[in-house]
């Protein structure tokens, strides 16, 4: 075998490793190694949520080979998701292994899902009318830890919204989802 040949089998072998202990990891964290293994959420809470309460829950299940490549399994359910124009408090609860954050954002006009993604993952944050990421506290922060959650309170007029996750690559692989206020 060449040098060349070694050296790619050397990256490939890592390469694999790598994927395969991201996916064990993941896996064992949310209980998938083992059967009666759950995820405990925190009670925290806002003690006394202003307006409309609307449930987020984030969430990630791992990642899954879609076409031959790792594809994150991330979701976001908004409960319920319609609400007349208001206060509204949104109480984001990461039921996932993985960090989350929320982003509640006017709809894009092409659409819920369509905002670009740039290089880092991310998209442009600067249209967001509020955000909680701060575990068991409001507001912004560096993430919501697994388990527990975070909220914002927001005043909202009729129209279509976006319920976002930002971290790295969660939007571009469907964290997002639409919240209509009447």
């Amino acid at each position: 075998m060449t040098k060349r040949g070694a050296w790619i089998l050397t990256v490939v072998a890592l390469v694999g490793l790598l994927s395969l202990g991201s996916v064990v990891a993941i896996a064992a964290v949310q209980g998938h190694l083992g059967a009666n293994a759950r995820l405990t959420v925190a009670p925290c809470n806002p003690s006394h949520p202003r307006g409309t309460v609307v449930h987020v829950t984030l969430g990630d299940r791992g990642v899954a080979m879609m076409g031959g490549a790792n594809a994150m399994m991330v979701s976001v359910d908004v409960i319920p998701n319609s609400v007349s124009s208001g206060t509204v408090t949104f109480v984001a609860t990461n039921t996932g292994a993985l960090n989350h954050e929320l982003l509640v954002l006017p709809a894009p006009r092409d659409g819920v899902g369509t905002r670009p993604v740039g290089i880092n993952g991310k998209i442009n944050e600067s249209a967001s009318l509020g955000e909680a990421s701060r575990s068991c506290a409001r507001g912004v922060g560096n993430g919501i830890t697994p388990g527990t959650s975070s909220w914002v309170t927001l005043h909202l007029e009729r129209g279509t919204y976006e319920v976002i996750c930002d971290e790295p690559w969660h939007y571009a692989n469907g964290m997002f989802q639409t919240l209509t206020v009447r």
